[in-house]
């Protein structure tokens, strides 16, 4: 990954980091085991479906083209 591709993700995540912060709950955020189970689950349930969904397409998209077969 390129240096402006990789300051890119890096910007995407600190606003995603934002986001989530705002949605989670303060009350679970007051010690280390409380932050951490907050984050594992908005991952798991935010995060990871998008990206599996995109690894998805991806995944569809390559076995949709097909390679020609040579009349050799």
């Amino acid at each position: 990954m390129n240096q402006e591709r990789q300051e890119r993700l890096k910007t995407c995540l600190q606003e995603l980091a934002t986001l989530l912060y705002e949605e989670a709950d303060p009350s679970k955020l007051t010690d280390l085991e409380g932050i951490e189970k907050t984050v594992r689950s908005q991952i798991l349930e935010l995060v990871s479906p998008e990206i599996a969904l995109f690894l998805s397409h991806k995944q569809q998209e390559q076995k949709s083209v097909k390679p020609e077969k040579s009349k050799a």
